[in-house]
């Protein structure tokens, strides 16, 4: 049975295409990976079958009575509420029929019998619905799911407003959990998530019994929870069931065929025209070079799609640093509470360190006490000579009204318009993308303008957090080539173990000195 059917799909931003005559289905119980390069509209297709987006043409047609579940990072929790409180209003529509149930109970005295068999009866369809939604036993529910996420270690009772964007987006996927829809819609559900997170959420989607559609470009995790691949390439959207390591299998088959077959095609174009230019003026030979044109005419012609700009990265050296990148004395870090013991670190020329660790227990909070932005509860930094440090934030608050061109020029006014728009380029932007807003970027698409921007600089100690969240899979590889490349210090928060891995020469658990109960 068909859950979602969308059909002849077009869309488009101005003069940029993104959907040429797209259909699509989802069926009962599929689990859907849809993938894709950066900027391929990926999320622009979430937003058309939501309805956040009107398509220039096409349908999308969703079964009735479907409930669908969308992870949209964009949703505002109200002020004042706890976690707690949005958790719960997961079961809200339970509680309406509870409401519903008890308001029928209380008119049962004053109806006749036939009435009264009929209220017993939806009653009983009202029970049976808050039986097989686990309604009374909805707290256990909350607590399972937020500890799963890493939820309880900020604590269940602290206030929405108080938290970052990485926190608030662990809140919507709980509650997206915990509602149980027919379908699930989830852009990127990974990114905020450390490696023990990711655990919990892989073996629940390979458990979960309904319908999902996943957008990530975290492929292991992808490929263990998936039976059905989209994948989104060149305004098309194809079909592949199976694994994502089968679908790479076939498209690179079905990618060698057509490119065997334009080949040929172009060799017979050659004879072909070769033939009527040497025949069509000749009285015996004339008509023999109409027919050869005729077939020219009538032939389908094989294009191949353009390649796309894959980005490369070289990150900019600035002169050698000290021996000493940094040094702490007792240091503590926090805000209104101490998130660790107190700390004796060093980290010296040449070490490129990960900080791993679940999620809240203050590892950018580190970072962030180390560059000074935010000035430690207790004890010292000492930072090292000549230093010419590269931050990468995990989050880039508000929205950024200015050109990609405006963006990059703005950090480098030394740069004329054509170096502006090379380095950009190089980053794997096209024309169009360079010349639009940041705003209307894919999140990928933005992260390599903020990548840009740091490799033109020259730095000698990198600081990186999460910088891998939105990449696709070309502009991962390439920016852990990059970094293993890279001369200079670098410390690096990543949940992805297959990215940080072959890149560092150390690894820092947090859980060692946090004060937090992991």
């Amino acid at each position: 049975m068909s859950l979602l059917t969308v059909k002849n799909l077009s869309h488009g931003f101005g003069d940029r295409a993104i959907f040429d005559d797209v259909s699509f289905r989802l069926l009962k119980g599929e689990h859907i990976g849809l993938i894709g390069a950066n900027g391929e509209g990926k999320s622009s297709f979430m937003n058309i079958i939501t309805g956040k987006i009107e398509p220039d043409a096409g349908t999308v047609q969703w079964s009735k009575r479907v409930r669908v579940g969308y992870l949209d990072q964009h949703t505002v929790l109200e002020t004042g509420m706890t976690i707690r409180d949005v958790l719960k209003t997961a079961f809200q529509y339970l509680f309406d029929l509870e409401t519903e149930m008890n308001d029928l109970y209380g008119k049962m005295g004053d109806v006749s019998e036939d009435e009264l068999n009929s209220m017993l009866e939806e009653v009983g369809v009202i029970q049976d619905m808050l039986d097989h939604n686990d309604f009374y036993i909805t707290d256990a529910k909350v607590e399972e799911v937020a500890r799963g996420l890493g939820l309880t270690d900020i604590g269940l009772d602290k206030e929405v407003d108080e938290l970052s964007g990485g926190q608030r987006t662990k809140i919507l996927l709980a509650k997206l959990l915990l509602e149980k829809p027919e379908i699930l819609l989830l852009d990127e559900p990974t990114n905020y998530l450390d490696e023990a997170h990711i655990q919990w959420l892989r073996r629940y989607f390979q458990e979960y019994e309904n319908a999902f559609i996943l957008i990530s470009h975290d492929m292991p995790f992808l490929d263990s929870v998936v039976n059905v691949i989209y994948h989104m390439e060149n305004q098309k959207l194809d079909r592949y069931t199976g694994s994502y390591e089968n679908f790479l299998q076939v498209h690179q088959a079905k990618k060698s065929q057509l490119e065997a077959a334009y080949k040929k095609q172009q060799q017979e174009i050659g004879e072909l025209k070769d033939f009527v230019a040497r025949n069509k003026a000749r009285v015996a030979t004339r008509n023999m070079a109409m027919s050869r044109q005729k077939k020219l005419d009538k032939m389908d012609v094989i294009e191949l799609a353009r390649e796309k700009p894959k980005p490369e990265f070289n990150f900019k050296s600035a002169r050698t640093s000290g021996k000493l990148i940094f040094q702490t004395e007792d240091l503590v870090i926090g805000y209104d509470e101490p998130l660790s013991r107190p700390l004796n670190l060093k980290m010296e020329r040449g070490q490129k360190i990960a900080l791993v660790g679940a999620n809240g227990l203050g590892k950018t909070t580190l970072l962030r006490s180390l560059l000074g932005e935010i000035q430690p509860l207790e004890g010292v930094v000492e930072e090292g000579e000549y230093l010419h440090i590269g931050y990468y934030e995990q989050e880039i608050k508000g929205v950024n009204e200015k050109t990609c061109i405006e963006e990059v020029w703005q950090d480098f006014p030394g740069l004329n318009q054509g170096e502006v728009r090379g380095v950009l380029a190089k980053c794997g932007l096209t024309t169009k993308h360079i010349e639009s807003q940041v705003r209307v970027l894919s999140g990928g698409e933005q992260a390599k303008v903020r990548l840009c921007k740091l490799i033109n600089r020259e730095t000698n100690v990198l600081v990186l957090d999460e910088p891998t969240n939105h990449l696709d899979v070309d502009a991962k590889e390439e920016l852990k080539r990059a970094l293993k490349d890279y001369r200079g210090s670098m410390i690096l928060i990543s949940h992805e173990p297959e990215f940080y891995r072959d890149v560092v020469t150390e690894i820092w658990n947090c859980e060692e000195w946090t004060t937090k109960i992991v």
